[in-house]
């Protein structure tokens, strides 16, 4: 990415386009395989399997006959099965009472009603499924942390000698037995003021009692994208030696100046790979997550604070990085609706809606962070596609299965006109949404 981004007039521009169509197209695709590879199990005949919307770029007929292709637009995918008029899965009346028995019995609508709602959640299911497989591989490739409290990576300070190294057990903080790292950040917090720590550890089996620096410093472990932080060009790695004239010695120190500042412009001293940096940076007052379930708005400039130390890790068995990967998934579920629901109450701003601008722009900034972080965000995508896929909306997924629900119910599906009118009306509610989420990222992008 950072080669795209020093081409010339180009590079910004295909820096961010580049990381916006492979996080796209690697979601649509899987979602639409999802339809496809289900619908081909129930019997279902695919006629065309698109990626992308318009003029076709790319093409090839398999031997099952089905076209695959690559359009201009790559905005979202659809899966033409045998009976369809079109991407939407709405019926061709024509094309059906053209087919015998046999060919009836291989097109969507002519399976039966529980095949076509397999084929429907298959789509979200396959995206969910992604989410899992993502975070339960990065738990493979990162490792989970050891069942003793002990020290793994140290994150170097400038001018600070480390007592600690790789390997110590934590035994005790403060003089109270300690059974995580957590409890030497726990001990932190809770101090009058950023200072020493006596800790003791085992070190190869000989206990030590030693004196360690602020476990919590002002340093950058991420930055948030569209956020103050990366607009003023803060990177995770940097420390913040003093934010408005004032020394720092914690991240809960930034965080006071942030929260003085009133959103004004600070200038911040950064320390960064053995140079000094002048930067200024310009709070935003944001809604942001409460933990508690909930949100609250308050001034921020979007960086996470990195921890000195990072714990041991070791390598999990299949079942624990899996059970990682759902639980994580679930977690990106949950706040998701979370999110919508404050939105629609009113508790926090419709503008935190993000449209294709501005997922291109987070894609670009995460891809710059690390691969990590942008197979973390392909995660994330994955999780919010499949949700939106799932609400009851004619014209989405979860419409459609609602539709097939009332069909299994009433032992008859809607009348074509009913589905005409609330195919057209779901389409209007999506364009809506799209168009208000445009706006909402062109007026972000010119504040």
């Amino acid at each position: 990415m950072d080669v795209i981004a020093n081409i010339p007039f180009f590079g910004g521009f295909l820096s961010t386009v580049l990381p916006f169509v492979v996080v796209l197209g690697i979601v649509v695709f899987v979602h639409e395989y999802g339809h496809y590879i289900v619908a081909r199990w129930c019997g279902i005949r695919s006629e065309v399997f698109s990626i992308g919307f318009g003029p076709v770029v790319w093409s090839r007929t398999d031997r099952r006959g089905t076209l695959w292709q690559v359009a201009a637009l790559p905005l979202g995918g659809y899966v033409k099965f045998k009976g369809d008029s079109d991407g939407a899965s709405r019926s061709d009346p024509d094309a059906l009472a053209r087919m015998d028995p046999a060919e009836r019995r291989a097109s969507f609508h002519g399976a039966s009603v529980g095949r076509r709602m397999l084929t429907v959640l298959a789509g979200p299911a396959f995206n969910f499924l992604l989410t899992i497989v993502v975070f339960a591989g990065m738990a493979f490739w990162q490792g989970v942390p050891t069942d003793r409290p002990t020290v793994g990576e140290i994150e170097p300070l400038p001018g600070v000698e480390q007592p600690l190294r790789p390997g110590d057990v934590l035994l005790a903080v403060g003089g109270t037995e300690a059974a995580s790292l957590e409890d030497l950040y726990r001990h932190a917090l809770d101090m009058p003021a950023p200072g020493p720590i006596e800790v003791r550890v085992d070190r190869a089996g000989q206990p030590l009692t030693l004196s360690v620096p602020y476990p919590l410093p002002p340093k950058v472990q991420g930055v948030e994208p569209l956020s103050p932080a990366s607009a003023a060009g803060l990177r995770a790695g940097d420390v913040i030696v003093a934010a408005d004239g004032k020394p720092l010695a914690s991240f809960e120190g930034l965080r006071s100046v942030v929260l003085a500042s009133g959103g004004r412009s600070i200038p911040l001293e950064v320390w960064r790979d053995g140079r000094t940096l002048e930067l200024a940076i310009t709070p935003q007052e944001r809604d942001t997550d409460d933990g508690q379930g909930g949100f609250e708005r308050r001034v921020m400039i979007g960086v996470a604070g990195a921890p000195l130390y990072r714990p041991a890790t070791v390598t999990p068995g299949p079942l624990t990085a899996i059970g990682f990967g759902v639980e994580r998934t679930w977690a990106v579920i949950t706040q998701s609706l979370n999110g919508i629901r404050s939105i629609l109450s009113g508790a926090i701003g419709a503008d935190n809606l993000q449209g294709p601008l501005g997922i291109a722009q987070i894609s670009g900034q995460t891809a710059a962070q690390g691969l990590t972080s942008f197979i973390a965000l392909i995660a994330v995508i994955s999780t919010a596609i499949g949700l939106l896929n799932l609400f009851p909306v004619p014209i989405l997924d979860g419409g459609h299965f609602v539709a097939f629900l009332i069909e299994a119910v009433r032992g008859r599906p809607p009348s074509p006109a009913v589905m005409q009118v609330a195919m057209s009306i779901g389409l209007g509610l999506i364009l809506l949404l799209m168009v208000f989420a445009t706006y909402n990222d062109i007026m972000r992008m010119v504040s």
